[in-house]
Parts: structure tokens; C-alpha cells; sequence
């Protein structure tokens, strides 16, 4: 299955059952409120992304969901099964948090046997998931001479021993080059595909674009917003490229659509500028232009990405994420 017929499937599936559902979920260490009245609900056979600044919750709330950490007060159901009682969900669930541990010296499928034997597992179920995450032709060697790449796909072959039905993956791309990102976007899909629910934790908001349907914002512990890729770029106004037929009016475009209250950034080496026109749809800056005698060669929107609006909605300052650095990690 291809990526793209992956998220068609997963577009096209009804979202009217809830895989993970939590009201009033909240931590407190001490005096310090981790997570605060915590309101989730993630729909079946979603790929949803789960993102916000530092020091949000976002990895508490996971032990959480895992039965990792006892919640200080709140309800929840994971699968079905409460929140409070993790032995009643927690054989549905696979999960890849931080970095995998394996035996250098044992093989791909060596590995995979000694946790599939520590699970109770049937071996039968090794080899299925090594050729699911594109291992079987490795399967026979050491894990010592895996690449990155290989490590995180063995991993989570890992999770999906037991088959299944909620997969929760903690920062799967980290440290990929760009085709392994690739694949594992890829891998990923394609559970969805088969009616897996995903919940992938990534401090990289474009992977999270590229990977999600789905997506949740929190920020100091609380809900800021859930719901679809779609949805949250709904929230946002598009910003709008615009361009003088002759580009020596670009300076006076630049400071007419100032003058208006636009915010503008300069492109001189493509002579358009990147308009924020909160309150100008794409007819008033056609006639701004004309009223300064300015003709428009031209004037198309910009879908705002993610980035975006996870700045807008947690009151973040792109400024304070630099380029490459954590975003969305929670220790």
C-alpha cells in the first residue's frame, strides 16, 4: 500500500468510536501540576500527533496512558478498558517510548524471539512483523551492525508482536536521515491503513503534517486543541504572496500594505512579498494595489502550516525554537 492510498483509506473510515477518551486527567507532583484537567478523545484508526512546548506534560501523560504513572485524579478508557485498570488494555497496546533496548550481540530475530518468549508470545509472530517493518532480509544479523534507521523499525516490529490495536511511538523519526524519514512515514500510514491506532509523539511539527490526520496541542499540562490536520488549518488565516507586475513597485507595495496594517515580509530574489492580512481577504489587496497605481502579476493564498499554528495557539515564539532543536519534548 502506498502512502497516499494509506491516508485515503484512513480519510475515508468513520471516526464515531474513540480509541483513547480521558476527562479531568491530571498529574500533580507535589505542588506542581504536570497535567491539568486533561480532556482527550482520539478516534479510532486515526494517525494523531501529539505535540507541544517544553515542560507541557507530553511524556507524563504517555506513562500515563500506559499505566506507567497513576494519574492524581480524572477517568479515562483506553480501548475500552479503564484508565485505572492498565491490565485490562495494556495487551492491546504496543509502544515504542525512548530509545529501544536490545542485545548488541543477537540478531534482529533473535531479539525479537527472546521478548516475544518474555511476553508469552508465539514465535510465529516474529517473523510476520520483521517483514511488516522491512527487516526480514536482516533478520539474521547482529543488532550491533544495524543503521539508526534499522534500530527504530526493529523497535517497532517490537511493539507489534502482540498485534496490536493502539501504537504509541515516542519521537520515531529522531535522527533519521531523509530516507529513512520517508519510510518510516510510510510504515506508520499503513497501519492506519489496517485499523491501527497510532499516536505519535514528535517535537518536529512538519513530520508531524507529513504523518498525522489527526492532531493534539497541549500546553503547561492543559488541552489548547484536537481535532483534524484540516481543522486546525481551518484556524488560521492564510497569509497571501503577492507580486508587482514590474518589480520596481515591490518597495512601494511593501509600504502600502504597511501603511494598512499588514504585516509583510520581502522576497526580493523571487520580487513577491508574504503578506499576514488579518481582516483583507484577497480582493481588498487587489485594491490596495490598484489605489497606489500598482498592477498584480500576482496574488495567490499561503496555507499556513502547522508550525504555524501550534505558534499562534500555545503562545509560543518561533524565535525561542531554533531551527533543529526540541520543540514538542517532555521529560
Amino acid at each position: 500500500m502506498t502512502l497516499q492510498q494509506a491516508m485515503d483509506r484512513a480519510d475515508e473510515r468513520p471516526r464515531g468510536q474513540l480509541a483513547i477518551s480521558t476527562a479531568g486527567l491530571t498529574k500533580r507532583f507535589g505542588d506542581r501540576t504536570v497535567v491539568d484537567s486533561l480532556a482527550l478523545a482520539i478516534p479510532s484508526g486515526s494517525v494523531c500527533g501529539f505535540v507541544g512546548p517544553n515542560g507541557a506534560g507530553k511524556t507524563t501523560t504517555i506513562r500515563m496512558l500506559l499505566g506507567l504513572v497513576r494519574p492524581t485524579s480524572g477517568s479515562g478508557t483506553i480501548l475500552g478498558g479503564s484508565i485505572t485498570q492498565p491490565a485490562t488494555y495494556l495487551n492491546k497496546v504496543g509502544a515504542l517510548i525512548e530509545a529501544p533496548a536490545f542485545y548488541p550481540q543477537l540478531s534482529g530475530r533473535e531479539n525479537l524471539k527472546a521478548l516475544a518468549r518474555l511476553g508469552r508470545l508465539p514465535l510465529s509472530a516474529v517473523d510476520p512483523v520483521l517483514e511488516r517493518s522491512g527487516l526480514l532480509a536482516r533478520a539474521g544479523d547482529k543488532y550491533h551492525s544495524y543503521s539508526l534507521g534499522m534500530k527504530q523499525r526493529l523497535g517497532i516490529a517490537a511493539a507489534m508482536l502482540a498485534d496490536p490495536r493502539l501504537l504509541i511511538l515516542d519521537e520515531p523519526t529522531n535522527g533519521l536521515d531523509p530516507g529513512g524519514i520517508v519510510e518510516m512515514r510510510g510504515l506508520i500510514r499503513s497501519f492506519a491503513g489496517d485499523g491501527i491506532t497510532v499516536l505519535v509523539s514528535s517535537h518536529l511539527i512538519s513530520e508531524i503534517e507529513q504523518i498525522c490526520d489527526y492532531v493534539v496541542m497541549i500546553r503547561a499540562g492543559r488541552l489548547v486543541h484536537q481535532g483534524s490536520v484540516g481543522e486546525l488549518r481551518g484556524t488560521q488565516q492564510p497569509d497571501f504572496i503577492l507580486a508587482p507586475e514590474r518589480d520596481a513597485d515591490l518597495p512601494l507595495l511593501t509600504g502600502l500594505l504597511q501603511e494598512a496594517g499588514c504585516m509583510v515580509t520581502q522576497r526580493p530574489a523571487e520580487a513577491t512579498v508574504l503578506v499576514e492580512a488579518p481582516g483583507f481577504g484577497a480582493a481588498d489587496l487587489n485594491r490596495l494595489a490598484a489605489r497606489g497605481g500598482i498592477t498584480l502579476r500576482q496574488l495567490a493564498e499561503s496555507t499556513r502550516s502547522l508550525e504555524r499554528a501550534f505558534f499562534a495557539l500555545t503562545g509560543t515564539a518561533s524565535a525561542d525554537v531554533p531551527a533543529g532543536q526540541e520543540m514538542g519534548a517532555i521529560r
